[in-house]
């Protein structure tokens, strides 16, 4: 099989979502994280998350997120495209969750099937495969 070579860095965007509450304790814990091509699908994620749980939100922050669902969205994609990080939160009761957006540079790895192997993947010997047990 032939595989075109990677480029060494590609630009793209690192998103997270943390939450903090009684539960989680003093520290936020990370709850979901994912890679974007592009600020699009950086805040579309965001997007998908908050559409999700708006409707359980006390109405103050309800509308708030709704706003920015309508539209207010586009000031985040234009935030990430000119590569400075962008985050937005939301509380409700004693529950806080920020959704974070940050461009970055993923480094490329060489396809396992690649043509060309790095030398020291003959050093490795495959795992046996488990028998099938039926």
């Amino acid at each position: 099989m032939n595989h075109a070579a990677m480029p060494a860095l590609r630009p793209g965007y690192w998103c997270e979502c943390w939450t903090q509450s009684p539960a989680t304790g003093a520290a936020p814990v990370l709850l979901a994280s994912c890679e974007a091509d592009n600020a699009v699908q950086a805040v579309r994620w965001i997007r998908v998350a908050l559409r999700t749980i708006t409707s359980a939100l006390e109405s103050e922050t309800a509308a708030c997120a709704w706003s920015w669902l309508a539209g207010g969205y586009v000031s985040a994609i234009e935030t990430l495209a000119y590569t400075t990080p962008y985050a937005i939160a939301v509380s409700h009761r004693d529950t806080r969750i920020e959704w974070t957006a940050r461009p970055v540079l993923f480094l490329g790895l060489a396809h396992r099937e690649a043509a060309e192997l790095p030398a020291c993947a003959e050093k490795f010997t495959p795992r046996p495969k488990a028998p099938t047990p039926y």
